[in-house]
């Protein structure tokens, strides 16, 4: 994307003992940095569960039925949907066991603004219970 790599780059770590809202919260304060022509990037899964991974590739009904359900979410903007989702882990466990790969979704929700399009760029499961499924966000 930048083969000059001119631009700065800082991690953020997620703290595992915060709850979907406060992951939420603190994206919401990085919200600052988008108006001084920061990028901001997440990188995860929306559905991911390595411990049945289909090595044939076929997708699972239950994974694509996961993602296809959250890409809703995102299109209708229904942040709040989405975290109330994921405090419900058993309705959730198999497509997102551990929730490490599905946080950064999070943080880059809630730099949304109103006013802001959203499109997916990659869709699709992959491996039975891998959603690569990525999204662009821009005012």
């Amino acid at each position: 994307m930048f083969p000059a790599a001119d631009i700065p780059v800082v991690q953020l770590s997620l703290d595992r003992a915060k709850t979907p809202a406060e992951h939420y919260a603190l994206g919401k304060e990085l919200a600052s940095l988008r108006s001084e022509g920061i990028l901001i990037l997440g990188s995860g899964n929306i559905v991911h569960n390595l411990g049945v991974l289909n090595w044939g590739g076929g997708a699972y009904d239950w994974a694509v039925e996961f993602d296809k359900r959250i890409a809703g979410m995102i299109m209708e903007r229904n942040h709040k949907g989405i975290l109330d989702l994921l405090n419900r882990r058993e309705e959730i466990r198999l497509a997102i066991p551990t929730s490490e790969h599905f946080l950064p979704l999070v943080y880059c929700l809630a730099l949304q603004e109103k006013e802001d399009e959203v499109s997916f760029f990659t869709e699709g499961v992959t491996m039975g219970s891998l959603s690569m499924r990525s999204l662009r966000i821009v005012s």
